[in-house]
């Protein structure tokens, strides 16, 4: 148990803003099993998005003795600025991290980035880190355990989708610790988990043009029902779905994130 433990208290004074999307981590327990999962070590370049009330940030200061935190919320900013345990151990960026050039943080060594992030950024916010994914050597996020189930997916199950395709194209996916709501305060009405996400140093499927895939995936899946051949009609005639070796009747859950990459690629092709 941490010497620091009840100075957490400190923070009690902040109320949980519905703004930011706010349910605090406070079960001792848990927060021990995120740490563990995250392993944290001196030295190393961690960069926690969304510190909040410092569930995570104090073990893993502990643990590292040093961390970035980018923080939205002034009066947190200003909290974790003045606190008085933690303002040695941090950097704090006070900014938003849907607008942050990553990269910046990582002129020395590969990231490692962390956090327990508002169900409303965390895919734009996955999205948006995956650009920098050559500056990032791991990324550990709380998130609920939906979104956890579709970024984990298989090719056939209902929770494959867009995100799970985009996702696995660029890192491994690793599910870590169930958390469930009982662990926060307010406890939220889902449950949640934490997931690894491991940029691959040269994917298993390799795509010429990230962002022709994210596209080329928004439109498949827009709608489940139908067939890969009407979703993507006016984009890919069906005789070339045919020559890539996709059935054009097939919906789009069926297909492997290597297929979105062919059709990708060949799109590519047809722009350049």
């Amino acid at each position: 148990m941490s010497k620091h433990h009840n100075h957490s208290q400190t923070h009690l004074g902040h109320r949980a803003r519905k703004r930011f999307g706010q349910n605090f981590l406070n079960d001792d327990g848990i927060i021990e099993e995120i740490v563990d999962a995250i392993n944290p070590e001196p030295g190393e370049n961690l960069i926690e998005i969304g510190p909040g009330l410092a569930a995570l940030t104090e073990p893993v200061a502990d643990r590292s003795g040093h961390l970035k935190v980018v923080e939205i919320d002034r009066d947190l900013v200003e909290r974790l600025r003045t606190h008085p345990f933690l303002n040695q151990k941090l950097d704090v960026i006070e900014a938003d991290a849907l607008k942050t050039d990553f990269r910046q943080f990582a002129a020395e060594k590969p990231a490692r980035v962390f956090g327990n992030l508002p169900y409303n950024i965390s895919t734009p916010l996955i999205f948006h880190l995956l650009t920098f994914a050559d500056s990032i050597e791991d990324m550990h996020f709380m998130l609920q355990k939906e979104v956890v189930d579709r970024l984990a997916a298989q090719p056939g199950s209902k929770n494959y989708g867009r995100i799970s395709v985009g996702v696995q194209q660029a890192c491994e996916v690793t599910p870590v610790v169930y958390v469930p709501p009982s662990a926060f305060t307010p406890p939220p009405k889902v449950e949640s988990a934490v997931v690894r996400l491991t940029p691959y140093k040269d994917s298993p499927y390799p795509v010429k043009d990230r962002k022709q895939l994210h596209s080329l995936c928004l439109t498949a899946f827009n709608q489940r029902r139908k067939t890969i051949r009407n979703n993507l009609k006016g984009l890919i005639p069906a005789e070339q779905l045919e020559s890539l070796g996709i059935d054009p009747s097939a919906r789009p859950e069926t297909l492997s994130v290597e297929d979105y990459c062919k059709l990708s690629d060949w799109l590519t092709e047809q722009a350049e």
